[in-house]
Parts: structure tokens; sequence; C-alpha cells
């Protein structure tokens, strides 16, 4: 069985369809875009609703989408089938209004660039249809080569079934903690899972700034725990510490320094805290804490 009977089975014509294997060269982009996937499917449709000339005109001559991720060498995950709507132009200045490519150049993403030449680019409105969507992030199909053919159209490739998984795999299982490393760009797409386990678990954490070489530590305990104090910092950059207030979230790193006790009194969270800053030597001008 391959992609094409699914689709003949649901009574689409292969001959309309477009099918995408999304691998971004960008390496940031590329890591989350699993996570777009599951978590903001809104991120993750943005990316794939603008093209270059001959996927355009691809497009332009097709009903749907079938989308997938780049799994493994030779492999595809699927994310969904897609009906093609109605375009707009979009200037190179529209393009960066738009919330979700604003929020994607976080992750590196060049996007529309001036550098193409082109004085404008096609926006396709996508929309996500019902089809095998209880498989959506289960089924495997083959890629077959040129890996770096990145579309296809489906009447003119097979594409084998090679997997049905009981359970998604766009999200790994979350590292043990004293393993995790988020950044900070990461943040604002946590699995679900993992952002339910942090939010049962108070602590100290530690940010590190890439670009200075230097740590802040903080502790968590209030409402959500970690989750609760690290989602305050996706949304400010910051957290409302000053130190932090004068550097670039995107080279910040989070990590879990020590999980405690659900019932650990306040005080001696911030005892525990105070020791970690005095350990690790992060208190201004050393560090980032300046208290």
């Amino acid at each position: 069985m391959d992609f094409n009977d699914l689709l003949g089975a649901a009574s689409i014509n292969p001959a309309g369809v477009i099918v995408f294997r999304h691998r971004p060269p960008e390496p940031k982009l590329n890591s989350v875009m699993p996570w777009l996937a599951a978590e903001r499917p809104d991120l993750f449709n943005a990316y794939q609703q603008t093209h270059g000339h001959r996927v355009e005109a691809a497009l332009l001559g097709a009903e749907y989408v079938a989308s997938f991720l780049g799994h493994e060498p030779s492999s595809a995950l699927f994310v969904g089938l897609y009906r093609v709507g109605q375009t707009r132009r979009l200037t190179h200045k529209e393009y960066w209004e738009v919330p979700a490519y604003a929020e994607m150049k976080q992750w590196g993403m060049t996007g529309f660039s001036e550098e193409s030449g082109r004085s404008h680019t096609l926006w396709f409105d996508l929309q996500l249809t019902d089809f095998y969507s209880a498989w959506s992030g289960k089924l495997v199909v083959g890629w077959p080569p040129p890996e770096r053919s990145w579309w296809r159209r489906a009447h003119k490739n097979k594409l084998p079934v090679q997997a049905i998984h009981e359970s998604s795999a766009f999200v790994p299982a979350m590292p043990d903690w004293q393993d995790l490393v988020v950044s900070w760009q990461q943040l604002s797409v946590l699995p679900t899972a993992w952002k339910n386990a942090l939010s049962h678990w108070r602590g100290v954490y530690h940010i590190f700034d890439a670009a200075s070489g230097k740590g802040y530590v903080g502790s968590a305990c209030g409402a959500d725990n970690i989750l609760g104090r690290w989602s305050q910092y996706a949304s400010s950059g910051h957290g409302g510490n000053r130190l932090l207030k004068q550097l670039d979230p995107t080279n910040f790193q989070f990590s879990v320094l020590q999980r405690l006790s659900p019932d650990l009194p306040e005080t001696e969270v911030v005892q525990i805290e105070s020791s970690w800053k005095k350990r690790l030597h992060t208190r201004a001008p050393f560090g980032l804490n300046d208290n």
C-alpha cells in the first residue's frame, strides 16, 4: 500500500495533490518543526503557505497539499492533508508584518527576503482537512530519492506506507530533568507533556547567556512551579530581572539545577537558591544575579 491508495480510498485524485516533505535548511527551525506541528499548527501551516516561483505555480493548479516532515533518511512523517484555497499577494513589508513569520524569524527562518529580487510572494489559504487525522504524527511513508527533492506531485511518485505508530512521533519523551536544556525560543512551543511535568516541579533553575558567558540562578515555587516561571521569561524575555533586561534573550539556555519537594517551605527554597548562586558565582559582577 502507498499514499496514493489512501488518497484514492478517500475519493481524492492524486493528480491534484502536491506532497511536501518539510525539512527547513535553518538548523534551529528544523529542530523545532515537529513541535510546531504538534503544538503550534498555526505556525506550522504559516510556514508552508508561501513559496518560490516553481512551487507557487504547482500550487495554483493543485487541489490539496499533503504535508509531511523529514522524519528519517528516505522517509516522511505525515502531518495532514490541506485543501488549497484562495491566494493573495504579499509584499516584502507585508510578509514580515504577519505575526507567524516574525515569530519564526527568531528560529532563523530567512523567509521572503529582498535579496530574492521578487517584489511580492503569493500566500496560499491552506485549510486542514480531517483526512486520516488520527494518523497525524504516526503515519510514516517512504521518500524515494533524490532526498533533497522536498516536494513532489503525488500521482508521479510512489510513497509506500512503512509504518503506523501507536503514538505520535512528533515529540520525543522528555529528557531526565538533569539533562533538560531548552532555548528561550523553545519555551513558547514546549510540548504539552513537557509542560505538564514542569508545572509539577518546584526547584532551582539556571539561565546561561551564551553571548556573555554569564549565568543567572532563580527558583520557582509559585503557580505552575517551574513552568509558571519559565512562561514569564517566554513572554517578556527577562522575567522582570534587571540585568537580564539588558540582554538579548535569544542567547538564553534554560536548565534545572535541583528539583525540590512540592511542600518545601518557600524560605527553604530561597536558601537553596542562594546556595546555588554562591557555588556558581552568579552574583554580579561575575554573573547576572543582582542580589
